[in-house]
């Protein structure tokens, strides 16, 4: 079976394992305290050209509900697209540590500056604003949940809107990796200077797993490993993530693997455009989202897993397909057969939105 449903459910990629192999060998000081997350966090302070608290913590969720406890004071809440990953696929959990998710409606994945700026100016003219929930934070993902991403203006036009409302902005990069690799104007430096906090994903790129949260609003850094510590995001052996993170930073990898799953993630779109088929969104890393026969579906499921995003109708499906960093050309290959051979004889006007 062959896994295209997510970007995690390979291993890693060889240079971590090598890397976890030669560590192996050594012993570590615990709890993140150790020379491979020292350098591993020197090294993101240098991509960044800046000065930034960083700390390696286990998944995104972890990170995600760790940044909103340590930014927002007990009566604020999150504001995020309603399709943002804390709203729809974290089971509640930023509300577990107190803090309501403020959805707004996205048609793409993405908020606007204008729609923070409305929501803030609400809360501010409601004459019963202590009986409501404060906006204190603003989610993003880069890319968003729908593979989509922001430019550069987009996300200035964002921060300046965040800092006009006085919340902090915070970017869930757990697919950050490919999102430097498609859109390079976004880059480290870029994001340091615009964000409070963003996270550097991991699991989703090529290590075991790990993200690193980072935070250029050094404030929010000072009690941080707390918040880690009463969440259980404070693994004993926390130097297999600095050393992980480090083994993909210090040669590019990070970013070249990503580019790689992004190019074949664009060959499959352009292959499946050339044969008609539409698409839910359009997107430029590494997760495409055609839209699919049922018959072409069945076709697949013996042999490729993909994720089936939303029903069209009763005979066609949106279905999300992601290349990652572990994905070799050759699975690539043969996904991309099949949906030749399962589209063979399916007219054009079967796909007719």
């Amino acid at each position: 079976m062959f896994h295209f449903e997510c970007d995690y459910a390979s291993g890693a990629a060889p240079q971590v394992l090598r890397a976890l192999a030669q560590a192996n060998e050594s012993q570590h000081f615990g709890y993140g305290e150790d020379e491979h997350c020292r350098a591993a966090a020197e090294l993101i302070g240098r991509l960044c050209a800046a000065q930034v608290g960083v700390h390696f913590v286990p998944g995104g969720t972890q990170a995600n509900l760790l940044v909103a406890a340590a930014a927002l004071r007990p009566f604020e809440g999150v504001l995020c697209a309603d399709t943002g990953h804390i709203n729809v696929h974290e089971t509640g959990a930023v509300e577990a540590t107190g803090h309501k998710v403020l959805a707004l409606p996205s048609v793409d994945g993405r908020l606007t500056a204008d729609q923070i700026r409305q929501a803030a100016q609400r809360h501010r003219l409601d004459s019963t604003r202590e009986h409501t929930v404060r906006p204190g934070l603003v989610y993003l993902s880069h890319p968003t949940e729908l593979g989509t991403l922001y430019t550069h203006a987009q996300l200035e036009d964002i921060s300046q809107a965040c800092r006009e409302a006085n919340l902090l902005l915070y970017v869930d990069g757990a697919r950050l990796a490919y999102g430097l690799a498609a859109l390079p104007e976004v880059d480290l430096p870029f994001l340091a200077r615009i964000c409070d906090a963003f996270t550097l994903g991991g699991t989703k790129a090529g290590l075991l797993f790990g993200e690193a949260v980072v935070l250029p609003h050094l404030a929010l850094s000072r009690d941080f490993r707390y918040h880690m510590k009463q969440r259980g995001a404070m693994l004993a052996k926390g130097w297999l993530m600095g050393l992980q993170f480090r083994a993909l930073l210090e040669d590019g990898a990070y970013v070249s693997l990503a580019a790689r799953a992004n190019a074949m993630a664009q060959d499959l779109k352009r292959a499946l455009v050339g044969r008609g088929v539409p698409f839910l969104v359009d997107t430029m890393a590494n997760q495409i989202f055609p839209i699919l026969p049922r018959s072409v579906l069945d076709a697949l499921e013996p042999s490729f897993s993909v994720s089936v995003w939303e029903a069209v109708d009763d005979q066609r499906a949106a279905v999300r397909v992601c290349m990652s960093s572990t994905t070799s050309p050759s699975e690539a290959e043969a996904l991309s057969a099949a949906l030749m051979r399962a589209l063979d004889g399916i007219s054009v006007k079967n796909f007719a939105l």
